[in-house]
């Protein structure tokens, strides 16, 4: 199994980037889907998850700024990050809990740096 970020970038303040991730492989079904990031010097940190149900979790920081959703027919998981600050850079990791497999898949990273 396989996860592929990609989507990340440079931006202004207050500008807009769409992340997404597809995974790929041996994949009966896909529970949870989610999004963490970790700045420079700083630990990883859960930015937001959404389960198969499509109930979603935030990060305060991101709360009424970013939406997550998935689509299940493509195996992906999109953040869609707005009014985007400078202390939303750092490297945004996706990840997902396959039952089939009892365990967690991380995908490799993709930068996101937002300029003041």
């Amino acid at each position: 199994v396989q996860l592929q970020a990609s989507g990340g970038g440079l931006v202004q303040a207050g500008g807009s980037l769409r992340l997404s991730c597809a995974a790929s492989g041996s994949i009966l079904r896909i529970n949870d889907m989610g999004w963490y990031r970790q700045a420079p010097g700083k630990q990883r940190e859960l930015v937001a998850r959404i389960t198969s149900t499509g109930t979603t979790t935030y990060a305060d920081s991101v709360q009424g700024r970013f939406i997550i959703s998935r689509d299940d027919r493509k195996n992906s998981v999109y953040p869609q990050m707005n009014s985007l600050k400078p202390e939303d850079t750092g490297v945004y990791y996706c990840n997902a809990y396959m039952s089939n497999w009892g365990r967690y898949f991380w995908g490799q990273g993709t930068q996101v740096t937002v300029s003041s």
